[in-house]
């Protein structure tokens, strides 16, 4: 095809880091068969035809600089498996705080959180005006859980600028009716909300609330709890914040079960931060249920993953096919892809269903 799919980021945390490590190393490894894609070719474009043009962020350790060092800077932790990044030319610019900035993290030292930047923060105009002068194609929303405002803030630039956004955090913008329509007017697609990693605890929780669903298994009641030591974990540790995120991943769970076991009996969301796991995510899930003859059964499981790079594998393909609706002329939310790489889409669909009507989009069969 030879074309590029232009990115821009607000929030160059682990998340942004692993996926730009992500773009360059499946580059460098194109003719080896390497592993860790869901989809090698979507539509034509492959995972290096992705570039980033503009990116924003808060802190004083990577407003500035070159997007390629920005995303190794403190307090990012993730793991590093492509350190030959070449330079991008794309500085970091100083975003809008808002509400991009919990307070009690002031409290820990400068390695584990955020130190602000004093430089000038864009302001909304500034923001469309870079994302049109880059002929940015689409937006990714990567800004700290709970920042609802600062969400709302990039949503509304993507807008005024002709930009898909693309919501990776559990902010409801893409599955909020009164903003699909906006995007919907004006003929943008977008993708969204939360993103839900590769094989991470919703999509294996989803997998066996559905293998028991199938099996004739009624399930009683059941828990997620997850932590870890990056700055997602420290930012969630304000409860407040934490009000779409445990939303999302329950009802991302809740969706499949065909009856209502009651709020009480499912309990879903992130519970502790442990700081020398860094950006490691360690899931307990357990699910208690009745078979044949109302005979009880129980089932414990610990996942322990490399938090960002997970994401990354389903943010690859959602940036792809985001870009595949904008060359088809496709506005509004995409119901398909959403619905495979997020935890809240607009429309919910067992996951066997949601990859079908993937296949099916960037085949040309589905509009959406």
């Amino acid at each position: 095809m030879g074309k590029k799919i232009r990115i821009a980021i607000a929030g160059v945390g682990n998340c942004a880091s692993a996926l730009i490590q992500g773009i360059h190393y499946y580059e460098k490894h194109r003719t080896d068969n390497v592993s860790g894609l869901m989809f090698e070719d979507v539509g034509g474009y492959k995972p290096w035809d992705i570039e980033v043009v503009a990116a924003w962020d808060i802190d004083a350790r990577k407003v500035g600089k070159d997007i390629s060092e920005a995303i190794f800077a403190p307090p990012n932790c993730t793991t590093i498996f492509e350190s030959d990044i070449p330079k991008k030319g794309v500085k970091v610019r100083k975003g809008k705080v808002l509400d991009g900035f919990a307070p009690h993290m002031a409290n820990y030292p400068p390695d584990r959180t955020f130190v602000l930047s004093d430089e000038k923060e864009d302001e909304l105009e500034d923001v469309v005006s870079v994302l049109k002068e880059t002929e940015a194609d689409i937006l990714i929303n990567y800004v700290p859980v709970g920042s609802e405002q600062a969400a709302r803030f990039y949503a509304e630039a993507c807008l005024r600028a002709g930009v898909s956004f693309i919501n990776g955090m559990p902010t409801f913008i893409v599955s909020d009716p009164e903003w699909a329509k906006r995007f919907e007017q004006e003929g943008i697609p977008v993708v969204g909300d939360d993103i839900k990693s590769q094989v991470g605890a919703t999509i294996v929780h989803r997998t066996l609330v559905q293998l028991f669903t199938d099996r004739g298994v009624k399930i009683d009641r059941t828990y997620q709890l997850n932590f870890g030591g990056n700055t997602d974990f420290l930012n969630m540790l304000e409860r407040e914040r934490l009000k779409t995120k445990k939303i999302s991943k329950t009802s991302a769970v809740e969706s499949l079960l065909p009856y209502d076991i009651g709020d009480g009996n499912i309990h879903i969301g992130p519970s502790d931060w442990v700081p020398w796991l860094k950006d490691r995510k360690i899931a307990y899930i357990r699910i208690e249920g009745r078979l044949f003859g109302d005979v009880p059964m129980y089932l414990e499981l610990k996942l322990d993953v490399e938090d960002s790079p997970n994401s990354g594998g389903s943010m690859i393909d959602a940036i792809r096919c985001c870009k595949l609706a904008r060359d088809r002329g496709i506005g509004g939310p995409l119901y398909s892809i959403s619905a495979y790489t997020m935890k809240h889409p607009p429309i919910q669909y067992p996951d066997w269903q949601a990859r079908k009507m993937v296949e099916e989009f960037i085949r040309g069969e589905r509009e959406r």
